[in-house]
């Protein structure tokens, strides 16, 4: 187990290698190191694209003439964050995680293809910085703990293990990365604890906002707020249960409830944000395993949307100067499935096994389709994925990877496939 680790509920998995290799990301169980009280961590991604297949805005609308556009390339910091925390004493304590995204530092440009390629601003609360996470704790005992401010909402695989040491792939894994916000984090309560085999954890949440859905990405942008607050007309809530089994394994479940539609700025009094709820349902199993050299993920995730057919008209009707100007359809439903195993094999070789370096063989697949359910006879056939992907993870120390990966994506026979090569660095770690 890492012993230098303050504030496990700030840093998921850091104990990628560790007897906790499957504690969640909200574990609140302050651990005091030496004395010291104050903790400062973190972690981050270089990574390395090259996608041979079109990055054209119509390689949907109109496959047949992208079909041999060339490769593209790009360079990126998916990630770059640092942890901060306090132990106050008597069972007070505070949390932050800032995170940079894309090396960005305010707003930036974006081109947007569900509206037609057109060039856009962003205006997301906190532009490419965020302060993803900001609580103060008040911990009773291993089994009881309350948490109240911006919080990581444990819904899905990915939110529940998003730093770069607990998933294979170079990016994080893109089924639930593309339906889900990720990583899920709202302002909000939480109480949580364990006992014996289970850890549990309930969350009180503002709702998300239908005018941020979209047909490419579900309801991935909801929390997201172009306001100087989040406005919470509208609420939800947030549970998981996770049941460590056997030594190595553990298996989890987590859903999310709430409205969505009117949760917006100004509240109407009357229309379609005043009649429909869009009532937002989450289900979620996910698993993961480390043992005999071998690691092994999972996940499957269906969700549900009412009144989705009516968020079309709400957009139609927003002022020319409003940040929310979709003009596709949302669909009902989405799921995504992956799993993902790899093989140490350096665990094979006596020198290399003694030094602790390792080196995964792994192998990924996963389905997933944002708009799994056509709304009003409409169809985006593209959004439907299957993604296989091959490669390597070496760590030459427990809190470096370098990754290198094939991956291709299978889209419907009337659209071009998308094979791509991704290489990544990525550290995770506490400094002090």
């Amino acid at each position: 187990m890492v012993k230098n680790s303050l504030l496990l509920c700030a840093l998921a998995g850091t104990f990628a290698f560790g007897a906790n290799a499957q504690e969640v990301a909200g574990d609140s169980v302050m651990q005091h190191v030496n004395g010291h009280r104050f903790s400062v961590g973190g972690y981050g991604e270089a990574n390395y694209s090259r996608n041979f297949y079109s990055d054209h805005v119509s390689r949907y609308s109109q496959p047949e003439e992208h079909k041999n556009d060339p490769s593209h390339g790009k360079f990126d910091l998916p990630h770059v964050v640092v942890y901060l925390g306090y132990d106050f004493g008597k069972g007070w304590s505070v949390g932050t995680e800032i995170e940079f995204e894309h090396g960005g530092n305010g707003i930036a440009y974006e081109k947007e293809d569900e509206e037609g390629g057109e060039w856009e601003q962003e205006t997301e609360k906190g532009g490419e910085v965020e302060l993803e996470q900001f609580w103060i704790q008040k911990t009773f005992n291993k089994m009881a703990n309350i948490r109240a401010g911006h919080i990581v909402v444990p819904v899905g695989l990915n939110n529940a293990y998003h730093e770069p040491l607990n998933f294979f792939t170079v990016y994080r894994p893109e089924g639930e990365d593309i339906i889900l916000p990720s990583t899920w984090h709202q302002t909000g309560v939480s109480f949580f604890g364990r006992y014996g085999k289970w850890r549990y954890e309930a969350q009180f949440l503002a709702g998300l906002n239908a005018d941020n859905f979209t047909n490419t990405g579900w309801i991935h942008k909801g929390p997201k707020s172009p306001l100087e607050f989040d406005v919470a007309n509208k609420y939800g809530a947030a549970l998981r249960v996770d049941y460590y089994a056997i030594p190595g394994l553990r298996i989890g479940m987590s859903g999310y409830y709430g409205h969505s539609i009117g949760n917006t700025y100004p509240a109407e009094k009357s229309g379609v944000s005043a009649t429909y709820k869009g009532r937002v349902a989450i289900g979620s199993i996910d698993l993961t395993y480390k043992g005999h050299n071998w690691i092994v993920r999972g996940q499957a995730d269906y969700g549900y949307l009412s009144d989705a057919d009516q968020l079309k008209n709400m957009y139609n009707r927003k002022n020319s100067k409003s940040p929310f100007k979709h003009s596709a359809f949302v669909s009902g439903n989405a799921y995504a499935i992956g799993i993902e195993a790899g093989y140490d094999i350096f665990s094979q070789i006596s020198c290399l096994r003694a030094d602790e370096q390792k080196l995964f063989l792994f192998g990924r697949f996963e389905s997933y389709d944002p708009y799994a359910s056509d709304t009003k006879g409409t169809s985006y056939g593209y959004t439907a994925v299957k993604r296989i992907a091959t490669g390597i993870n070496y760590y030459p120390v427990k809190q470096v990877v370098i990754k290198a990966e094939y991956s291709h994506r299978f889209l419907d026979s009337k659209y071009n496939n998308e094979p791509a090569l991704n290489i990544g660095v990525a550290y995770q770690g506490w400094f002090l």
